[in-house]
């Protein structure tokens, strides 16, 4: 009987242990938004590539900040390996994360972080320089009206981190100084603009209302400079947006206004293209995705990310349109 046991000890020893499988969640802001459906396809991709990983992914079907800190909660609840969220509601998501640390479950952020007293958090956030966003959209406008004028910034989620990093990077570079925490001051002459009364305009990253919001602004204000938008959900419904910027095309092509906007989806390239904006600062959405998985496994592996990882930004405008997009 010893040596039977001694034998299979000797067996154990020698059988190389299975490699454990692993489920990671990557959780989006809201699930019927082309930007985050780019992510959801590089996660997919790196499922395909890593034999031992799947890609779970889940979010609100609509922009609603309460229900992807549910489906959150209910992710550490069920077990998974591993979460990546890309937070609506910065402080309310860090809240309800903190489960996860005492269920031993990896957490990273990725398109928009925690606020800088939530970041130890999670492990590492993988994504786009928000600042860099506003720098370069605000570029964009100066470059078009270099002596300034009036603005009307748009935004997505008031608590949106990701968001207001944008309106701040944007504020700092028009303004030409430092306005404050993010989202920053209000422009009010400074460098040369000024903000339109009523704006920044909330959209809770809902393209109706962000066409919309275009739509009143730009008609009760018909000598405006330059409409700023920090997301793509003012162009993503393509007919909509073309209907309410097709009457200002003419100002478009001569100068007398700016529309500058975030991301570089399909169709917003070819709304520039056909002269129905002016500038796109572009993500790498499927990047985000696709190395999230990765990022988890080695963290589950014993490994350490850096903190942060950047995915890049494609900087357009209507002179490189064709070829700006990496």
């Amino acid at each position: 009987m010893k040596r039977l046991l001694t034998a299979m000890a000797l067996i154990a020893l020698a059988t190389p242990a299975m490699a454990e499988d692993y489920t990671f969640a990557l959780v989006p802001k809201a699930m019927n938004n082309p930007f985050f459906d780019l992510a959801r396809d590089g996660c997919y991709k790196a499922q395909e590539e890593l034999s031992d990983v799947t890609c779970e992914y889940i979010g609100p079907g609509e922009h609603t900040e309460l229900e992807q800190v549910q489906i959150v909660q209910d992710l550490i609840t069920k077990g998974v390996d591993g979460i990546a969220v890309a937070p609506s509601n910065a402080p309310a998501m860090a809240k309800a994360i903190k489960a996860a640390a005492e269920a031993g479950i990896p957490v990273i952020t990725w398109d928009s972080d925690f606020l800088p007293e939530d970041k130890a958090l999670r492990t590492t956030y993988v994504g786009t320089n928000n600042y860099d966003i506003g720098v370069n959209l605000a570029k964009l406008v100066q470059a078009r009206h270099p002596d300034g004028g009036t603005i009307c910034l748009q935004t997505g989620g008031a608590a949106a981190a990701n968001h207001n990093e944008r309106l701040k990077g944007a504020r700092d570079t028009l303004a030409g100084k430092d306005t404050g925490t993010p989202p920053g001051s209000a422009l009010a002459g400074d460098g040369g603009w000024t903000e339109i009364s009523g704006c920044p305009l909330i959209t809770n990253d809902d393209g109706n209302v962000a066409v919309q919001g275009m739509t009143d602004i730009l008609a009760a204000n018909p000598d405006i400079t330059a409409f700023l938008s920090t997301g793509a959900f003012t162009q993503w419904f393509d007919n909509a947006y073309r209907k309410a910027a097709e009457p200002y095309k003419a100002k478009l092509d001569s100068g007398d206004l700016t529309i500058v906007v975030a991301d570089t989806l399909p169709m917003q390239l070819e709304q520039t293209k056909d002269g129905l904006g002016n500038g796109l600062v572009g993500q790498r959405p499927y990047e985000m995705g696709y190395k999230s998985m990765f990022i988890l496994k080695d963290i589950k592996e014993g490994k350490t990310p850096e903190d942060p990882i950047y995915t890049g930004l494609d900087v357009c405008n209507n002179d490189n349109v064709d070829t700006c997009v990496k």
